[in-house]
């Protein structure tokens, strides 16, 4: 299967008043973006670390209503944070106020002072990744028995690169794998999901591509593409929310297709 060119926008939840995330949402959809991304912490991640931020599934919730063709989800869901059954039951009950257009993103966490500051046990990288691998499936398994079930299979999302854990739950779980790293990383990387999709007798090609891109198109574009990506995610936070790179982006979609 070939998956179509998509290009997101991470919304990102720090140093703005929520009317103008909503604003910035709502923009962004006119602008012809495909998904909608915020992120999953407490606290800012650049910027005042203090500064103003707000809490990512209540916000997906609101994005289901406030939008109506975008998907959404976050880029990611901090697996720590919830019991995997309420995590299933959240993302059904967005799947069905959006009407079908939830994508669970989800990740092993790696924040401490989110940890910290809200009680939970940060661990280790490897508790946390085995946290990850019990999850995956429970969240599947409570998809299963939810009244009213999800309005569609739920994409998953996986974020990370960690090569023998997180990129064999990507081949295990996932509908989508979103990569952190250059164009290098995810040429390297998407070889070894390959590698992992062969060992369990997975299609690798059912598993969509995604890159976070700091880039203008015509500088990083066409690498990235024949490296694999096809869902590219402009990452913007406040308080200024500028959508000229994403607007860069969504024209080079549709110069593509044109």
């Amino acid at each position: 299967m070939t998956h179509p060119v998509r290009i997101g926008l991470q919304l990102q939840p720090q140093h703005a008043d929520y009317a103008q995330i909503r604003r910035t949402a709502a923009a962004a959809e006119e602008a012809g973006v495909d998904v909608l991304f915020n992120w999953d912490h407490f606290y800012p991640l650049y910027g005042e670390p203090d500064g103003k931020h707000f809490e990512c599934w209540t916000m997906l919730g609101a994005w289901a209503e406030a939008t109506s063709r975008v998907e959404i989800g976050a880029l990611v869901t901090c697996n720590s944070y919830r019991n995997p059954e309420l995590l299933a039951d959240m993302a059904r009950t967005v799947d069905h106020i959006s009407d079908g257009r939830l994508i669970l993103g989800i990740g092993a966490g790696w924040f401490q002072r989110d940890y910290d500051e809200y009680g939970y046990d940060f661990g280790t990288a490897g508790s946390r990744l085995a946290d990850l691998a019990q999850a995956l499936p429970r969240i599947k398994a409570r998809w299963a028995k939810l009244n009213p079930a999800p309005t569609r299979e739920i994409p998953v999302l996986i974020g990370g690169g960690g090569e023998k854990k997180t990129l064999r739950y990507t081949a295990e779980h996932a509908q989508i794998w979103h990569s952190f790293g250059d164009v290098d990383v995810l040429t390297h990387k998407n070889a070894v999901l390959d590698g992992h999709c062969a060992d369990i007798g997975r299609d690798p090609a059912e598993i969509e591509r995604s890159i976070g891109v700091q880039k203008a198109p015509e500088e990083v574009a066409d690498a990235l593409v024949a490296a694999g990506a096809t869902l590219f995610t402009v990452g913007v936070g406040g308080p200024d929310h500028d959508l000229g790179l994403l607007k860069d982006w969504i024209a080079w979609r549709d110069s593509r297709s044109a």
